[in-house]
């Protein structure tokens, strides 16, 4: 019989074994880190120095309102994160020119956005999914960028309020966008009207929702959109993407929360993924890039070169693309995770919603 030592032993090697071949084994998705994308970036050294002037101010801005709440366990943290992101866009949500209505989207909270000048035939729409970590966020706090995405795509915009973790499940939320969605494509800001065409954007958490959402409706044969955009998605949440690691210390928004990540194992990290999403991280409903990418439509993805989801974004793009989708992927140096919400401080996010008009000018 095996005595206790030399079992611990056997056990021990096995273990070790185990975990260099995790170490070791390659990742399928290391096929769809290159190219990198188109880069945009500003040319004028006027555009240049505002730029700096202005990611000086606002990552100090960032770092203090992150401070509060960095040691915080997630359930005492989420009440602040939710305030903090409603006040940090306060001053500049009042820089948005667009009327703000509330609506009822087939039992989803939302508003209307509307830009001054918006063609009122009722006909060319476009629904946003705000970011904020699937925990933050409103229709509210995004309005610097609903306004002027209204005002670039003549269209009248629908920011829905859908349901947030850790009260509802990441399967509730997509829910209220496949429900907001149908909605829309018969509902205008002016009433009952079929939509002419479609568009579908998001950032960050909204941008994981967004690139779900085009492929639930491929799947359940629903309308597609005639394009969508994403704004720094997260589209693995198994956290593998190698720029969650190598641009952690370049990441001034996402670096509290990424900080905690990179320290956890990676095992535990999936465990805690899949109780506060309450479900599986490789579930292609809440990971799409682990999922089909084949027939959907034109999707424009953007991000920083320097944030941790950097690669998500790179990734799902190139993954897109080889499977016969139509997909971009431009990303902007030393901008800050969702850089466009900083409008008009940032010359880069001028360039963005250029970036993002030309794209729907060709596609829809």
């Amino acid at each position: 019989m095996m005595s206790l030592p030399t079992l611990a032993v056997g056990l021990s090697a096995a273990g070790l074994t185990w975990w260099g071949y995790r170490l070791l084994r390659r990742d399928p998705l290391a096929q769809f880190d290159l190219p990198l994308g188109h880069l945009a970036s500003v040319d004028s050294p006027e555009a240049k120095l505002q730029s700096k002037q202005a990611l000086v101010a606002i990552t100090q801005r960032l770092k203090a309102s992150a401070a509060s709440s960095s040691k915080l366990s997630i359930k005492r943290r989420v009440p602040i994160m939710r305030e903090a992101m409603e006040a940090f866009f306060a001053e500049t949500e009042k820089l948005a020119v667009s009327t703000f209505t509330p609506v009822d989207a087939a039992g989803v909270p939302a508003e209307w956005v509307v830009a001054p000048g918006v063609d009122a035939d009722n006909s060319r729409r476009l629904m946003y999914i705000h970011g904020g970590a699937f925990f933050a966020g409103s229709p509210k706090s995004h309005r610097v960028i609903t306004s002027k995405l209204s005002e670039i795509t003549n269209s009248s915009v629908l920011a829905i309020d859908y349901r947030l973790m850790p009260e509802y499940s990441r399967r509730n939320s997509v829910e209220d966008c496949h429900t907001a969605y149908e909605w829309l494509l018969d509902n205008g800001s002016q009433g009952p009207g079929k939509a002419a065409n479609m568009l579908v954007a998001g950032d960050s958490a909204g941008g994981n929702l967004t690139l779900v959402l085009l492929a639930l409706l491929r799947d359940s044969g629903g309308r597609a959109p005639n394009a969508a955009v994403c704004l720094s998605p997260v589209t693995d949440c198994r956290f593998n993407s190698p720029s969650i690691f190598s641009n952690l210390s370049s990441d001034v928004m996402l670096k509290p929360l990424a900080s905690r990540i990179t320290r956890v194992p990676k095992i535990l990290l999936r465990l805690s993924a899949r109780h506060l999403a309450r479900d599986n991280p490789s579930d292609p409903l809440i990971s799409p890039l682990l999922g089909d990418l084949s027939n959907l439509p034109p999707t424009l993805v953007l991000a920083s070169h320097d944030e941790i989801l950097r690669d998500d974004g790179r990734r799902y793009v190139n993954k897109a693309v080889a499977s016969g989708s139509k997909a971009e992927f431009v990303y902007f140096m030393k901008m800050p995770h969702v850089w466009p919400i900083f409008y008009p401080d940032l010359p880069e996010a001028e360039l963005t919603f250029q970036q993002i008009s030309g794209f729907l000018d060709r596609h829809s």
